[in-house]
């Protein structure tokens, strides 16, 4: 369990927002998080996904991180975590506390690696795959 209260997870989307998350803090289980703030707070998955764009744009700029074909925001990897969440969101029964969401959809969703079951490694590194969506070329 990462989160006990509902509290740390406002603190790092408010740490989010404002740029101020340390990129050793910005993790797979925070982008998760981040993810399920969005998906739980946005009227729909676009506009969740949209905030989720803008805000790493945001950090990576705080961070001096550049955005280029091999480093940076990555578009598809972007929305296939956000699909993932809000699929996560659409089979759960019980909606707690946004904290037990978040540990349950990290324990469930965690696996950094989830993506490589439904794209080649190949085309999911590409720098078309980064720039913007591609759909799966193996599993859908």
């Amino acid at each position: 369990m990462i989160y006990k209260t509902d509290g740390e997870i406002e603190l790092l989307i408010e740490r989010f927002e404002n740029c101020t998350v340390s990129e050793k803090e910005w993790t797979h289980a925070a982008h998760l998080t981040a993810a399920l703030w969005y998906c739980l707070r946005e009227p729909d998955l676009e506009t969740a996904t949209g905030k989720m764009r803008d805000g790493i744009f945001k950090l990576n700029a705080a961070h001096n991180v550049p955005n280029t074909p091999t480093r940076g925001y990555h578009e598809t990897l972007t929305v296939f975590w956000m699909r993932t969440v809000s699929d996560f969101l659409g089979n759960i029964k019980d909606r707690g506390s946004i904290a037990s969401l978040a540990n349950e959809v990290i324990e469930t969703c965690g696996d950094s690696g989830l993506p490589l079951k439904f794209y080649s490694r190949e085309l999911l590194f590409s720098p078309a795959a980064r720039a913007k969506y591609i759909e799966p070329d193996l599993a859908k």
